[in-house]
């Protein structure tokens, strides 16, 4: 069984076989994002050769299936605390595949919250330049913030970790659904942007990833989040 971190733990580990490790009802908030399988539509072509600068990607992570939400979903709400809101990243695609695995397990959907990357990416058919993140919830409790839109402007990385997600980003989601001290959960967790701001807003950490290279850099990045943290609680 997994022993739930002072700070900040990370295990290089399949995402379920985490959530399998974690006791019932020990996690306070889940922030994710799963390498959805739609993805495979934009690096490889109909021939399965990769496209451009994508072929990276295919070291970098590997595409979680859709018929493993099923398993996710039963998992996550299993460790999260009554009242524990999820975010999970999604396209449009995968969100219609999401909502009902996630509501058979009992998590109820508010809505899917835009997050406005205020740059456009990928696509030739009205390119995208917003993203779904699928506000999920166990039970019931108030966000910190009632003021919060459902539209998130903040601009996306550029030329990092690939799908590399703002710290600023995960920080509203953090804010809103839990309190200092509370234990935040990653089991997908990339270059570690949830992990930084959770150590950044007073939260300990849990985070997993498949990928060496990213639990690499996850481990550089919150072990200088840590340090930032301690540096200014002693100067307070």
């Amino acid at each position: 069984m997994i022993k739930l971190p002072t700070d900040f733990s990370l295990y290089q580990v399949d995402a379920l076989e985490l959530l399998r490790g974690l006791p019932d009802a020990s996690v306070d908030l889940i922030v994710t994002d799963p390498a959805y399988q739609s993805l495979e539509k934009h690096r490889v072509d109909k021939n399965g050769k990769n496209r451009g600068r994508i072929p990276r990607l295919v070291t970098w992570f590997s595409i979680f299936p859709n018929e493993r939400f099923d398993e996710l979903f039963a998992e996550a709400y299993r460790v999260l605390k009554k009242g524990g809101h999820l975010y999970m990243f999604s396209d449009q695609e995968t969100m219609f595949i999401a909502k009902p695995k996630g509501e058979a397990v009992g998590f109820k959907l508010w809505k899917p919250i835009v997050w406005d990357k205020k740059y456009m990416g990928m696509g030739c058919h009205y390119r995208a330049r917003c993203e779904f993140v699928l506000f999920f919830e166990k039970g019931k409790r108030k966000l910190n913030n009632l003021g919060t839109p459902d539209v998130l402007k903040v601009p996306r990385i550029l030329g990092g970790y690939p799908t590399e997600k703002p710290v600023a980003l995960m920080e509203i989601l953090i804010s809103q659904s839990s309190n200092p001290g509370d234990v935040v959960l990653d089991p997908f967790c990339g270059s570690g942007s949830v992990g930084v701001a959770a150590l950044k807003l007073g939260r300990r950490f849990i985070g997993g990833d498949t990928s060496e290279v990213a639990i690499k850099l996850s481990m550089g990045r919150l072990n200088d989040a840590l340090a930032t943290s301690v540096q200014n609680s002693d100067a307070a």
